[in-house]
C-alpha cells in the first residue's frame, strides 16, 4: 500500500467515523472529481444558478446518501460555479478544455455549434452538447408609447437601436425584423446598449429598441417609471415561421405589470439560458449529472434559492434546444419519458 494511499484512506475513515461508522467509510473512500460550471459575472443570474446547480449535483466522498438525507448529486463528485465573462466565453472555454461545463444563451450556442449567426468564419465548436434548457431570457421590443408602433412590422421608418455590434441581440433583432418582412435599411437603425437606448428614448430620440434578458431587467424597468413605454408583441404567423426556421427559439410571455404601464401580457420570443459541455465529457458523469439536476430536492433548491430557479422545470428542459443533446443527457430524458 503506498503513503499517499493511506494517507487518503486515513482522511476517509476520519470522515466515516465522524459520519457515522468505518462501513460508510469504506464506501466513500472513492476518488473525487472535479467538474467547473462556468457562468457569468457575479451580479448577473447565471452566478447563483450556478451555485445552486452545483451544489445539486455535487456529493463528494464522505458525504451522506440521498436516502439519509444528504446530497443526492454524483458520489464523488465536486462541482464549482466559477465567475466568467458569459457565453461566448464560456463555450470557448469548454472547447480549449479549460471547462467542463457552462451556461450559454441558446442562440449562442447554436451558433457556435453550427459556425454561423456570430460564429460565422470561425471554427465551429462542433463537440458542443446540450444538458438541459434553464430558463428564459425574453426578447423584449420597448416602444415609446406615443410613437405608433404596434407590431414588428410599424417599425419601417423609425428610429431603432438593435443593440451594439457583436452582441447576440444585434443578430436576433435582424433576424426578427426578416421575420416581419423588414431588413435593417427599412428602419433608421442605431447601436446601443439597453442604457443608452433608454437615455435616447427619454430625450425623444428613440422610437424603439431591443434586449435580450430575463424580466424584469433594471434599464427597462427604471424607464418604464419615468416614462410612458409599450412592449410590441412579436407575433402571430411570423413569430411561428422565426422558431420553425431558428429552434433556439421558444414562444415567451411578458406577464401584465412587469413593467409599470404594461397592463396585459405581451406575447414574445426567449432563448434559453442553457446549460452546455462537450461531448468529450463521459456519458456517465453527464446522465448522472442529468438525474442529479432534476432530483426533487433540487427542485427544493431551486424554488428557495433564486427567483429565476422556479422557472427551472424538467417540463421545459429541452424548449429551444438547438444543439445536440449530450448522449448521457439524452438518456436520462429518454427513461424521463421527455424525449422518444
Amino acid at each position: 500500500m503506498t503513503r499517499r494511499f493511506k494517507s487518503f484512506l486515513g482522511i476517509a475513515v476520519a470522515l466515516g467515523l465522524a459520519t457515522g461508522g468505518l462501513a460508510a467509510s469504506v464506501v466513500h473512500a472513492q476518488e473525487m472529481n472535479f467538474f467547473r460550471i462556468g457562468t457569468g459575472g457575479t451580479a448577473g443570474t447565471y452566478y447563483p444558478i450556478g451555485g445552486l446547480i452545483a451544489n445539486a449535483i455535487s456529493n463528494p466522498p464522505g458525504s451522506r446518501a440521498c436516502e439519509e438525507g444528504g446530497s443526492c448529486g454524483v458520489p464523488g463528485l465536486v462541482a464549482s460555479a466559477l465567475a466568467s465573462n458569459g457565453s461566448v466565453a464560456n463555450v470557448n472555454a469548454i472547447a480549449g478544455g479549460s471547462l467542463e461545463s457552462g451556461f450559454a444563451q441558446s442562440d449562442v450556442a447554436t451558433w457556435a455549434q453550427t459556425g454561423t449567426g456570430i460564429w460565422d468564419g470561425k471554427p465551429a465548436v462542433t463537440k458542443l452538447a446540450a444538458i438541459a434548457n434553464l430558463y428564459p431570457e425574453s426578447i423584449h421590443l420597448v416602444a415609446r408609447a406615443d410613437a405608433g408602433i404596434k407590431s414588428v412590422a410599424d417599425l419601417k421608418g423609425k428610429r431603432v437601436s438593435l443593440d451594439e455590434p457583436g452582441s447576440g441581440t444585434l443578430v436576433d433583432a435582424r433576424i426578427i425584423l426578416e421575420g416581419y418582412g423588414l431588413s435593417e435599411s427599412d428602419v433608421e437603425a442605431e447601436f446601443l446598449k439597453p442604457d443608452q437606448a433608454a437615455d435616447r428614448m427619454r430625450d425623444g430620440a428613440m422610437d424603439a429598441f431591443f434586449f435580450v434578458g430575463g424580466y424584469p431587467a433594471g434599464a427597462i424597468a427604471e424607464l418604464a417609471s419615468q416614462h410612458d413605454v409599450t412592449l410590441v408583441p412579436i407575433d402571430g404567423d411570423a413569430a411561428a415561421a422565426i422558431r420553425q426556421k431558428y429552434p433556439f427559439f421558444a414562444a415567451d410571455l411578458v406577464p401584465a405589470g412587469t413593467y409599470e404601464g404594461v397592463g396585459a401580457d405581451v406575447t414574445t420570443l426567449s432563448v434559453g439560458a442553457q446549460w452546455v459541455t462537450s461531448t468529450d465529457q463521459p456519458e456517465e458523469l453527464i446522465y448522472g449529472i442529468t438525474k442529479a439536476l432534476w432530483n426533487d430536492n433540487t427542485r427544493k433548491l431551486f424554488d428557495a434559492g433564486h427567483a429565476k430557479g422556479k422557472q427551472i422545470r424538467k417540463e421545459t428542459a429541452l424548449d429551444g434546444v438547438g444543439i445536440p443533446l449530450h448522449p448521457g443527457a439524452e438518456r436520462f430524458y429518454k427513461e424521463a419519458g421527455l424525449l422518444k
